[in-house]
């Protein structure tokens, strides 16, 4: 017998509300323990960089992806990565004349979904662990970048700027005494 009333909910959805959630509950704590923004910036900055270090194996294993031949194939996997893990599509924009940075606009962030930052916290960088995903999972494929976020929704921004540079390409390291 089935139920008539039940109505079908997307899993997708529900997991992004649960893990927005979560994410929401996550900062209200780090901002009780430190109540600094810099240091809860910092803070958030450092669980997104371990969370990028692990998080890139199971992307190179999902995609197949290989090396990146410049920081355009870069930004295209970045892209690639966020509908996969967030169900968004970030824009590629703002290239600089070097082509050494560009920014990813998030015109929907679904980490802001049902957030209000507190007051006295405009220093706040609430989405931060995003940057500090990108730098872990790049180093992890020996690219050093540089994340930071340019504008924010939650401080009355119209879209999320994540700004990417390029730094250096990191050479394997042998470890000491072998060749």
């Amino acid at each position: 017998m089935s139920r008539q009333g039940m109505r079908s909910t997307d899993p997708k959805k529900v997991n992004s509300e649960l893990f927005t959630l979560t994410y929401g509950a996550l900062v209200a704590q780090i901002l009780k323990d430190y109540e600094n923004d810099d240091e809860v910036n910092r803070q958030l900055d450092r669980m997104g960089y371990n969370i990028g270090v692990r998080l890139i194996e199971d992307y190179l294993a999902r995609t197949g992806s290989g090396r990146c031949y410049d920081l355009r194939d870069t930004a295209d996997k970045l892209q690639m990565a966020f509908k996969m893990y967030l169900s968004i599509t970030p824009s590629v924009t703002n290239w600089s004349p070097a082509g050494d940075e560009f920014s990813l606009i998030l015109e929907n962030n679904p980490l802001t979904e049902f957030v209000e930052l507190p007051e006295g916290h405009g220093g706040l960088k609430y989405s931060n662990i995003l940057a500090g995903v990108l730098r872990g999972a790049l180093e992890m494929v020996q690219l050093e970048v540089a994340a930071w976020f340019v504008q924010d929704q939650l401080a009355g921004d119209s879209c999320t700027e994540l700004r990417v540079k390029f730094l250096k390409r990191l050479e394997d390291a042998m470890p000491v005494g072998e060749d």
